[in-house]
């Protein structure tokens, strides 16, 4: 039996997603503040703002994210340890981590393996592999699927939004290769309740996006 839009429970899966580059302080703890609210499983921020994040979540249930190697991915091994490591020590609790898409493209996939591998292991906390599927084809999407799914990623997640969006298409071609063995984090465009319901039919498990408040009220508007 299809599940009514009415049953899911959009709030569960929302990330709370403050990546503008010129956010504030003031802006990122008023994210946390709505992300606490509506009890968001958590808020991604940028690395400079995770103990801000940290603090303003202490009591709370919500969880902090940052993004590791973001928006390109083009990063030394070394640079994105370094920054996954200190993103936790500064309390972040899950990371996602851009993959080295070039090095992937090249069929170094030991160096894209061993990236995520070493993080995961490093830092012993929630990875999430960004794909970044509108710049690979499905045969490349599927191999770094493989391949983080080898690495111990926790989350396979579509994109960082600021070379495309998530479609359902990739949400349904990564569900059919991890086969609910770890989440499907969509990410990129997500601005309506019905991108938002689409996505998590299509096998979506976390929703990035900035727009999670605006979603909510308006699934509660829909349902009054």
């Amino acid at each position: 039996m299809a599940i009514s839009e009415y049953e899911i429970d959009l709030s569960r899966y929302i990330e709370h997603s403050m990546l503008h580059p010129a956010a504030t302080v003031e802006q990122v703890k008023h994210y946390c503040q709505q992300a606490d609210q509506w009890r968001f499983p958590c808020v991604c921020v940028y690395p400079n703002m995770v103990r801000i994040a940290e603090e303003e979540l202490h009591n709370s249930r919500t969880q902090v994210c940052t993004v590791i190697g973001f928006p390109s991915g083009a990063h030394t091994r070394a640079t994105k340890l370094y920054e996954a490591q200190e993103a936790v020590d500064n309390g972040a609790t899950e990371l996602d981590v851009v993959l080295s898409l070039g090095l992937l493209k090249m069929g170094r996939s030991d160096d894209v393996y061993q990236e995520i591998a070493e993080i995961r292991e490093l830092t012993g906390v929630i990875v999430k592999a960004v794909l970044e599927t509108s710049l690979l084809t499905d045969d490349e999407k599927c191999l770094a699927a493989e391949i983080c799914l080898d690495a111990g990623a926790d989350y396979l997640k579509t994109s960082t939004g600021w070379f495309g969006g998530a479609t359902t298409d990739d949400v349904k071609l990564l569900s059919g290769i991890t086969k609910g063995r770890i989440g499907i984090k969509a990410a990129g465009g997500i601005k309506t309740p019905e991108q938002a319901l689409n996505l998590i039919r299509a096998g979506a498990t976390r929703l990035g996006t900035s727009r999670g408040v605006k979603i909510m009220e308006e699934r509660d508007a829909m349902a009054d």
